[in-house]
């Protein structure tokens, strides 16, 4: 259960707005990659905000509600399939991170990410392994990410039924990889992830 043992070990040193920040769909073969973060009140507690990955979907979009209305603060940043593929997605995920606090009207004091280090930040902050699972902030920031994310992906299923993305969310299952090899790969697949990289370059290498 996400606590806020991280949190206040900040704010015993006086750093009271504390900013959790975590991602969604860092793995798919298809899709954009969402980074969001949340600012909690330094006095909210809520043991049913955690890991999304542990939510079913119904809890996911009440507490992806609820948590826009109590937030302090947060914000949501898509990052599109050209932008991860122009890069890698180790340091696109890293870069929004970065640049997502800015975003924020609220004057905040330190930061948490779920497993990320942030070479420039300017605040204090701290990196937790599986943090989604251990801070309120960071499990509220993963909420906003994924839901968000599946919005798209719902969205994205309409314009390319053939691979259930509402299903798989774009993650490479057997049945969205055979799907890629029966109708091809398309705008919103990531051409730097396997198997999309080996069509590619097979269809770069076929003689003209």
């Amino acid at each position: 259960m996400a606590g806020l043992d991280y949190e206040n070990e900040f704010r015993r040193l006086g750093k009271n707005i504390v900013v959790g920040i975590d991602e969604a769909g860092r793995g798919p073969l298809a899709g954009p990659l969402v980074v969001a973060c949340a600012v909690l009140p330094p006095s909210y507690d809520n043991p049913e905000i955690n890991d999304s990955k542990k939510l079913t979907e119904k809890k996911r979009e009440e507490l992806f509600t609820l948590i826009k209305e109590v937030a302090l603060d947060y914000s949501i940043m898509v990052v599109s399939v050209e932008e991860i593929d122009a890069s890698n997605i180790y340091r696109v995920t890293q870069q929004a991170m970065e640049k997502i606090t800015s975003n924020l009207k609220i004057k905040y004091d330190a930061i948490l990410t779920d497993a990320m280090p942030l070479p420039n930040c300017k605040v204090p902050y701290k990196s937790i392994i599986k943090g989604d699972s251990l801070s309120q902030n960071i499990a509220a920031a993963s909420i906003l990410a994924k839901v968000t994310r599946d919005h798209i992906m719902y969205e994205l299923d309409k314009q390319y039924p053939m691979y259930n993305l509402k299903k798989n969310k774009g993650y490479g299952t057997k049945e969205h990889i055979s799907a890629i090899h029966e109708h091809g790969f398309t705008s919103i697949h990531r051409k730097t992830y396997e198997p999309i990289k080996s069509m590619l370059n097979e269809q770069l290498s076929l003689p003209i």
